[in-house]
C-alpha cells in the first residue's frame, strides 16, 4: 500500500468515527473499532478531543483495552485510566508484557496504583512487583521475560523437538539463549543456525559465545545505540552475575528512539514530549507558562543590562535601532551550535576525550563567522549612516558575540549534562541569556566608551 494512502487511513477512520458518534450510531462505531488494530485505535484516541475520546474508549472491546493502553502516550493514557475502575485497569493489564506492564503502572497516581494492585490476582501482583523493581528508563524496565533458553550439551534435534512442544515462539525471536544449570548466560544459537545444520550437532559447537549481553542497569538510550550500531533484532539482558533475566526486542527500541527524538525536539521549545495534543486549555496553559516565565526573567535580565546605557541611547538614538542586530545574530549562531552538540550527546558522539577539540572548533567557527559578518555589517552601517566609527563599534560587538555564542553553544550542553540537567530543555534559555547580555553589553558598552 502506498505510504500516502497508509497515512490517510487514520484520518479517514477519525472522520467516519466522529460522524457516526455525532449521529448516535454507537453499534457501528463499536464494529469499526473491532476491526481496527490496537495501534490505530490508540492513534484515533490521541487524535480526538476529550469528549469524543471518552465515548470512543467506552466502545473499545475490553479484551483489547490493554493492547491499546500500551500504545498510548503517557498523558493520554492517564486521562483514559482516570475514567476506569481499578478492577478494569487490573483486567486490562493482565496479558501485558513485562515492560509494558511496568510502564503503565509507573504512570499511575499512587492511590490508583494501590487499588489496581489490590484488584490483581497473586500471579499478576508478582509480575507487577518484578516489573517495578527495575529503575525507570533502564534495560530492566525495557526488557521482556519471554526468553527461550536451552542447554549447551543437547543436540539440535532435541532443541527442535522442544520448540515443537512449545507450539510457538515469542514474537521477535531470532536467537535461542544458551544457559547453564545456574541460568548463567553462555551464548546464543540463531534460528538460522538451528535450521541449516544437521540435527545430530551439539548446541555448544554451534552457539555464538561472543554474543553481547546488556547489563540490567544500562540506560535505555545506550541500549538503543547498541541496537543501532549492531543491527540487532533482539538482545539478552543479564544481571551483575551474568544470570539471564530477559531480552529486549527491536520494537521496544523503535519506541525509545522515537521518544528520544520527540523529547529533543519538543524540549527545545520548553514543551513536554508526553503532552496530550488535545489536553484541556487550562492544563496546557499551565505547563507552557513555566518556561514562558523563565524566558520572561531572562529577557528582563537583558533589559536591565540595556538600562545601564540609557544616557548613551538618549544621546545616539541610532544605537537603539541597531541594538537588536548583535543579540539576534549571536542567538542564531549559538542555537546552531547548541543543536549540533545536543544531537552529538544524544547519539553518543561526544565524550570526555573530544570535548576540548569540540570547544576549540566552535571557537574557530565563531571567530571566522564573526570576522566575515562584522566586516559586512560594518560596511553597511558606515555607508548608511556615513559614520565609520559606528560601523567599527558594531563590527567589534558582532565579532565578540559570535565568538561567545560559539563557545556558549558548545559548553552549555556539556555543563548542564554534568549537572544532570536536560540540555534540550534548559540549553536554549541559558544560551539566549548569554548571547543577549554579551551582545548588548559589547555593543552599548563599546559605543559609550568610543562614541560618547
Amino acid at each position: 500500500m502506498p505510504e500516502a494512502l497508509e497515512q490517510d487511513i487514520p484520518l479517514q477512520q477519525l472522520k467516519q468515527v466522529t460522524k457516526s458518534l455525532n449521529s448516535g450510531q454507537f453499534v457501528q462505531v463499536r464494529r469499526m473499532l473491532a476491526k481496527t488494530a490496537p495501534c490505530d485505535t490508540a492513534l484515533l484516541l490521541e487524535s480526538s478531543p476529550h469528549k469524543i475520546r471518552r465515548m470512543l474508549w467506552q466502545l473499545v472491546d475490553p479484551d483489547v483495552q490493554g493492547d491499546v493502553l500500551e500504545e498510548l502516550s503517557e498523558d493520554v493514557r492517564l486521562g483514559i485510566i482516570a475514567q476506569m475502575a481499578p478492577e478494569h485497569i487490573a483486567a486490562a493489564t493482565e496479558d501485558m508484557g513485562h515492560d509494558d506492564l511496568g510502564e503503565v503502572l509507573r504512570s499511575l497516581p499512587d492511590t490508583v496504583y494501590k487499588d489496581v494492585v489490590s484488584a490483581m490476582d497473586i500471579q499478576d501482583r508478582e509480575r507487577a512487583t518484578q516489573a517495578l523493581s527495575y529503575q525507570e528508563r533502564s534495560a530492566g524496565a525495557l526488557m521482556n521475560i519471554d526468553t527461550v533458553t536451552i542447554r549447551p550439551d543437547v543436540t539440535l534435534d532435541v532443541v527442535l523437538r522442544y520448540i515443537r512442544l512449545r507450539g510457538e515462539l515469542p514474537e521477535g525471536t531470532d536467537d535461542l539463549y544458551v544457559v547453564d544449570k545456574h541460568n548463567c548466560f553462555l551464548g546464543a544459537l540463531s534460528l538460522s543456525t538451528l535450521l541449516t545444520n544437521p540435527p545430530e550437532k551439539i548446541v555448544q559447537d554451534l552457539m555464538d559465545e561472543e554474543c553481547e549481553s546488556i547489563p540490567i542497569s544500562m540506560d535505555e538510550s545506550e541500549v538503543a545505540q547498541l541496537f543501532e550500531r549492531h543491527n540487532w533484532i533482539s538482545a539478552p539482558v543479564v544481571d551483575d552475575n551474568a544470570h539471564l533475566l530477559g531480552r529486549i526486542t527491536i520494537d521496544d527500541i523503535v519506541d525509545v528512539i522515537r521518544e528520544d527524538a520527540e523529547h529533543s525536539l519538543l524540549s527545545l521549545a520548553g514543551l513536554d514530549d508526553e503532552e496530550d495534543t488535545f489536553a484541556p486549555v487550562l492544563k496546557s496553559s499551565k505547563k507552557r507558562s513555566i518556561w514562558l516565565g523563565v524566558n520572561l526573567l531572562t529577557a528582563l535580565l537583558a533589559a536591565i543590562v540595556a538600562s545601564f546605557f540609557e544616557n548613551t541611547l538618549a544621546i545616539l538614538p541610532i544605537l537603539a535601532v541597531l541594538n537588536g542586530i548583535v543579540p539576534s545574530m549571536g542567538g542564531v549562531a549559538g542555537s546552531q551550535t547548541l543543536t549540533l552538540v545536543i544531537r552529538g550527546i544524544a547519539v553518543g558522539h561526544i565524550n570526555q576525550t573530544n570535548q576540548r577539540f569540540l570547544l576549540l572548533k566552535e571557537l574557530a567557527i565563531g571567530a571566522i563567522n564573526g570576522m566575515v559578518w562584522s566586516i559586512l555589517i560594518a560596511g553597511v552601517v558606515a555607508l548608511w549612516q556615513w559614520d565609520f566609527k559606528l560601523g567599527g563599534v558594531l563590527a567589534f560587538a558582532m565579532f565578540m558575540n559570535l565568538v561567545a555564542a560559539g563557545i556558549a553553544g558548545a559548553s552549555i550542553p556539556l555543563l548542564l549534562k554534568k549537572m544532570k540537567i536536560d540540555p534540550a530543555l534548559a540549553g536554549s534559555v541559558v544560551l539566549t541569556t548569554v548571547t543577549d547580555i554579551v551582545g548588548i553589553f559589547a555593543f552599548l558598552g563599546t559605543a559609550t566608551w568610543l562614541l560618547i
